[in-house]
């Protein structure tokens, strides 16, 4: 359809009450209204709505909802900096999140997360947006184990706030299945706490986990 196509349908729906719209700044935003819905619903579908019906649909919306976890951390050191640490593969293996081979981080360009000093392929990925020194999006497959690669792929998004004299770093790993492995983003918390351990002080993470592949 054609954006002016897209923008008509959504016109009448808002007429006939079944979309909401709400402004937030340049943007307009719309919602399913969900009372005119309902009422549809009981009139006219709710007969042919059987049990074996309302399973299936239940089934198909728990197994197809997506997952996504959010870390955030402030860190002391400049927008510039923190964008090295997190492309750059020598300043990544100090945080365990792999050395991998140089990338050039342009869309389109391939990842690795190894860790060489014991030869272990954690995983690789897609960069899918590049905004230096601000935001950072690539895909992830996990690929040390069977389970994790059952996962398939996953996102990651890298987000930077300069915040007075340190920043603000938010990232956002999204697009897998609900219920997915912990495996998959369970080690976060240990990266970014490895990240920020090094950048303020210099400092290797000496917890148990940070010492998994060193």
């Amino acid at each position: 359809m054609t954006r002016f196509g897209v923008m008509k349908h959504l016109k009448l729906l808002e007429e006939a009450g079944l979309v909401v719209t709400r402004r937030r700044g340049r943007q307009k935003l719309h919602f399913l209204n969900p009372v005119p819905i309902r009422l549809v619903h009981d009139r006219w579908v709710s007969k042919y709505a059987e049990p074996w019906v309302a399973g299936l649909s239940d089934l198909k919306r728990e197994l197809e909802r997506p997952m996504e976890k959010i870390y955030e951390i402030y860190i002391r050191t400049t927008p510039e900096r923190l964008w090295e640490a997190i492309t750059d593969p020598e300043i990544r293996s100090k945080y365990n999140f792999g050395a991998g081979a140089m990338s050039d981080w342009q869309v389109g360009s391939h990842i690795d997360v190894d860790v060489a000093a014991h030869n272990v392929h954690l995983g690789e990925g897609e960069v899918l947006e590049v905004d230096p020194p601000r935001r950072l999006v690539h895909t992830l497959v996990a690929l040390w184990d069977d389970q994790v690669k059952a996962e398939g792929s996953s996102r990651v998004t890298w987000e930077i706030e300069p915040v007075g004299d340190s920043c603000h770093l938010t990232v956002t790993h999204d697009q897998m299945r609900e219920g997915a492995s912990n495996q998959i983003y369970g080690g976060w918390p240990m990266i970014l706490s490895g990240l920020k351990t090094w950048l303020e002080s210099g400092e290797l993470l000496t917890t148990p986990g940070s010492l998994l592949y060193r």
